[in-house]
């Protein structure tokens, strides 16, 4: 599929066949694409946490879902879904790195970052999960863990306290979903969002 394709067929899909399991040799196409993803000083502080049976993709929900209306009905059809993986930045391995001799800082003072990096670089990767996904003929949906049951998530899988959860990938084969809802919303106009030269009002 040409790339402009892919872009133009990313969506987030929140509905699966859950009688096609993505096959693994697709599954292990997705994690090499994901740690290709740029990283600030080559860190790659990520790690992802694949849960493909039963159990384990029950034991995600239960642990990372809020058993609020809302919540349960916005994942209704997500549950479907034959692959969950977890996305996790390390910000240790970006302020190690950059207290390294070549990179000129002698601290590990996070003070120093405009921006939390190891977030960015994990989402890069997510991006490109997504992307791969639709390359192979599946969906996809990036969405994100409440921060009041990360606790539960991380006892859950024993998901280490230096390792944070910046959301989760749901892939699959895509089932009929409806129509509606933020994607109704449509695509904002470019003239909206980009800015030649000087910001304008």
């Amino acid at each position: 599929m040409e790339f402009r394709e892919v872009v133009r067929r990313r969506r987030m899909i929140r509905s699966y066949d859950p009688d096609r399991p993505v096959p693994p040799e697709v599954r292990d196409r997705i994690l090499t694409h994901a740690v290709r993803a740029p990283s600030a000083g080559f860190s790659q502080g990520w790690a992802f946490l694949v849960l493909e049976t039963e159990d384990e993709r029950d034991r995600f929900w239960r642990a990372a879902t809020p058993e609020t209306d809302v919540w349960q009905r916005w994942l209704t059809n997500m549950r479907t879904a034959p692959l969950i993986i977890v996305p996790h930045a390390n910000k240790d391995e970006y302020l190690d790195r950059y207290a390294e001799a070549d990179k000129g800082w002698t601290d590990r003072d996070e003070s120093r970052w405009p921006v939390p990096y190891w977030h960015i670089d994990a989402g890069m990767a997510s991006l490109l999960m997504l992307l791969t996904a639709v390359d192979e003929g599946l969906g996809a949906c990036f969405f994100g863990i409440p921060p009041e049951r990360i606790p539960s998530y991380r006892s859950a899988f024993g998901v280490p306290d230096t390792f944070t959860p910046i959301g989760a990938v749901s892939v699959g084969y895509r089932a009929a979903d409806r129509i509606g809802g933020s994607r109704s919303r449509g695509h904002r106009p470019l003239s909206d969002v980009v800015h030649r030269g000087r910001w304008s009002a």
